[in-house]
C-alpha cells in the first residue's frame, strides 16, 4: 500500500466512500444529513485536489485503486492579543472502504497526515467526531487523540 496526493483519476472512487461516510452520518444524524447524496460533487472534488490548503491524501493497492483518504485542512490560529499564534492541520474526514476496513490503512492515513503535519510545521493534528459514531470515536483515542474541547447542541 502506498499513500499519495490524490488525483483526478481517483474521484470517482472517492465519490464511492465519500457516499459510505454520509450513510454513516445519516444513520446516526437523519435530522442533519441527507442520505443518498455527498459532501461534495465530482466538479468541486476536482477543484479541491488543485487547493494547497486543503490536501487530500489516498492510500492505494499495488494497482494504483483507492482503499481510503483523508480530506485535510491545514489551517492557521488568527493572531490575537489572547491567543498562540500556530499552524493546525484539520482532518475534515477521514475514510476506508468498508471492503478494506481491518487492515489497518485507516491507521497508516492518520500516521500520514501526523507526518505531513509535522512537515508543514503544524503544532497539531484536529478533527470532529459526531456523538453516537463510536467506532471513529475509538479510532481516534487508539491513534493517541484526546479531547480538546465540546460542542454541545439543543434541538428546538
Amino acid at each position: 500500500m502506498t499513500i499519495r496526493n490524490a488525483e483526478s483519476k481517483d474521484a470517482e472512487k472517492i465519490l464511492d466512500l465519500l457516499k459510505q461516510v454520509l450513510e454513516i452520518h445519516a444513520k446516526i444524524r437523519p435530522d442533519i444529513f441527507v442520505s443518498g447524496t455527498t459532501k461534495y460533487s465530482a466538479e468541486e472534488l476536482k477543484e479541491l485536489f488543485k487547493d494547497e490548503s486543503k490536501p487530500i491524501y489516498v492510500a492505494v493497492d499495488k494497482k494504483d485503486s483507492v482503499l481510503g483518504y483523508a480530506f485535510c485542512q491545514i489551517k492557521e490560529q488568527p493572531s490575537a492579543p489572547f491567543m498562540v499564534p500556530f499552524k493546525s492541520m484539520y482532518i475534515d474526514d477521514l475514510c476506508v472502504d468498508s471492503t478494506c476496513r481491518g487492515q489497518h490503512i485507516g491507521e497508516r492515513l492518520f500516521e500520514y497526515v501526523k507526518c505531513q503535519a509535522k512537515k508543514l510545521g503544524c503544532y497539531q493534528v484536529t478533527l470532529h467526531v459526531w456523538s453516537g459514531n463510536d467506532s471513529a470515536e475509538h479510532f481516534y483515542q487508539k491513534m493517541g487523540m484526546k479531547p480538546q474541547k465540546s460542542l454541545l447542541e439543543m434541538v428546538l
